[in-house]
C-alpha cells in the first residue's frame, strides 16, 4: 500500500461516491442529484495543494459536469463502464506512478479502476467486494462526506492540513 503522502492525482467516481447513489429522474427527463458542500471544500482544499482530480464515471450526467466545473476539476470521463484502461490512460498521460495515485470507488465497475492505484479508498456505504479491496474505508457514506473525509486525510498526511485551514481564515 502507497503512503497517502505521495497522492498526486485522486481518480473520484460519481454515483455512490459525489453521492449517495439515489438519481432523481423528473418527469422532463431532468436529471436531479445531490452533492455534500462538504465534500466540495475538501475538494477544493486538496486542488489548492496540488493535487489534481478527475471523475471517472460509468454513466454520462450533466449534473455531474456541471458539480465538476463548480469545482474546478477539469477532467471528467463519463460513460465508462470498463475503468481500468481510462484509469491506466489518465495515469500515464501525466506521467505518473501507481503510488502516485489514489481512486475511490463504491461498487463493482470500480474494482478495475482500482488495479490501476496505489491507494484504494472506498466510502463507508460502498459493496463488499469494494471495501475488501480498499486500503482505507471512510467512516461516512459517499455523498455525506467520504470524499471529504479522504481529502482531509491526505492533507494531513503530506503537513498541508493547517496550511488548507489558514487559506480560508487568513
Amino acid at each position: 500500500m502507497c503512503s497517502p503522502s505521495n497522492i498526486k492525482l485522486l481518480i473520484l467516481d460519481v454515483d455512490g461516491v459525489f453521492t449517495d447513489g439515489t438519481l432523481f429522474i423528473s418527469s422532463t427527463e431532468e436529471e436531479i442529484k445531490g452533492f455534500s458542500t462538504r465534500d466540495g471544500l475538501g475538494i477544493a482544499m486538496l486542488i489548492r495543494s496540488g493535487v489534481e482530480i478527475v471523475m471517472v464515471t460509468g454513466r454520462y450526467s450533466k449534473t455531474a459536469r456541471i458539480r465538476a466545473a463548480e469545482l474546478g476539476i477539469n477532467n471528467i470521463y463519463e460513460g465508462t463502464l470498463f475503468k481500468g484502461p481510462v484509469c491506466r490512460q489518465i495515469i500515464s498521460d501525466r506521467k505518473l506512478t501507481k503510488d502516485q495515485v489514489c481512486a475511490m470507488g463504491d461498487d463493482i465497475i470500480d474494482l478495475a479502476m482500482f488495479r490501476e492505484v496505489g491507494f484504494k479508498a472506498a466510502p463507508a456505504n460502498a459493496v463488499q467486494e469494494i471495501i475488501s479491496a480498499a486500503d482505507w474505508v471512510s467512516s461516512l457514506p459517499g455523498g455525506k462526506g467520504a470524499i471529504r473525509e479522504l481529502c482531509e486525510l491526505i492533507l494531513k498526511s503530506k503537513s498541508k492540513w493547517e496550511d488548507s485551514i489558514d487559506y480560508y481564515i487568513n
